[in-house]
């Protein structure tokens, strides 16, 4: 979760793939923020003007004075649970919050709406209960899901593929955090509903050949044979039956997609298009090479 204060002292945030990237993209526009964290040594990389507050979620008291002075909010609550957004916005009433910018997810515009998006439409809805004005952010799947790939990568050099023919348009969450932090700092944006992806439509064979290109290493592609097969390639310790479920059913959609869909809301908002895949690996690429390749 993220909380900026603009008018005070500033916006606390929860640390992560967006939260980070969040994080810089304030700090660059000179916003005063804070920063919320379980652990501060999590922390310790990101931008020294980033005020940093010790809470939890699931300790609702440790949120009221993270949240004191906050004028704010960007809320990203984890898996599958609603407390978290509950208390959270508990706290951000009490705090006298003015605007939320919530991560929420394109999965809430399905027809019929899959267990994901259920899950998100319930927190947009206890946010729009609470009646501070707020900001959804939909984004699809995120460029940062390869790493789902990265143990059988190094290991075993291949990728279990379990939506084959199925096209989407993977986002980079730098992207979604350049878009919250204009939502944060700029007018007009309360009331608004934002669909986020990228620019390009790519199976993940077709992700896979690009990070193979940038490390320079073939990289296999195999099919998973099972729903279980695919839902323990991302969770290898095991994902709760709820989470599998809706895990299972997201890839049976996405591999009867074969044409996908995005949208030109980045571009938009930003004046520029979303960053590429290619761009992605380049950054990342570090991260798919074997130690010795480093």
């Amino acid at each position: 979760m993220q909380v900026q204060k603009l008018r005070h002292r500033g916006l606390s945030v929860l640390c992560g793939n967006i939260g980070r990237e969040l994080t810089r993209e304030l700090a660059a526009r000179g916003a005063e923020l804070r920063v919320l964290v379980r652990d501060p040594a999590r922390a310790a990389g990101l931008p020294e003007r980033a005020e940093r507050a010790v809470g939890d979620l699931g300790e609702p008291t440790t949120l009221t004075p993270a949240f004191d002075g906050v004028d704010k909010l960007f809320l990203l609550t984890p898996g599958i649970r609603t407390d978290y957004t509950a208390a959270a916005i508990a706290a951000a009433g009490a705090a006298g919050v003015n605007h939320i910018v919530h991560l929420s997810s394109l999965h809430v515009i399905g027809d019929p709406m899959p267990a994901m998006g259920r899950w998100h439409h319930e927190r947009e809805e206890i946010i729009r209960a609470c009646g501070i004005p707020a900001t959804f952010l939909r984004p699809g799947g995120f460029m940062t899901n390869a790493f789902d790939w990265l143990p059988t990568i190094r290991d075993g050099n291949h990728v279990l593929d379990p939506v084959g023919p199925g096209r989407y348009a993977p986002i980079d969450p730098a992207d979604i955090a350049a878009v919250a932090a204009l939502a944060l700092t700029e007018n007009g944006h309360q009331g608004e509903e934002y669909l986020l992806t990228g620019h390009e439509m790519l199976t993940v064979t077709e992700q896979v050949r690009i990070i193979s290109e940038t490390i320079g290493r073939d990289i296999e592609v195999r099919e998973a044979a099972t729903p279980g097969e695919a839902v323990r390639s991302r969770f290898p310790e095991g994902a709760p039956q709820a989470l599998a479920h809706a895990i299972t059913e997201g890839f049976t959609v996405m591999r009867a997609d074969t044409v996908g869909s995005r949208t030109d809301t980045v571009e938009r908002l930003l004046g520029r298009r979303p960053r590429t895949f290619t761009d992605w690996c380049a950054h990342n690429a570090d991260a798919f090479r074997r130690p010795e390749q480093t």
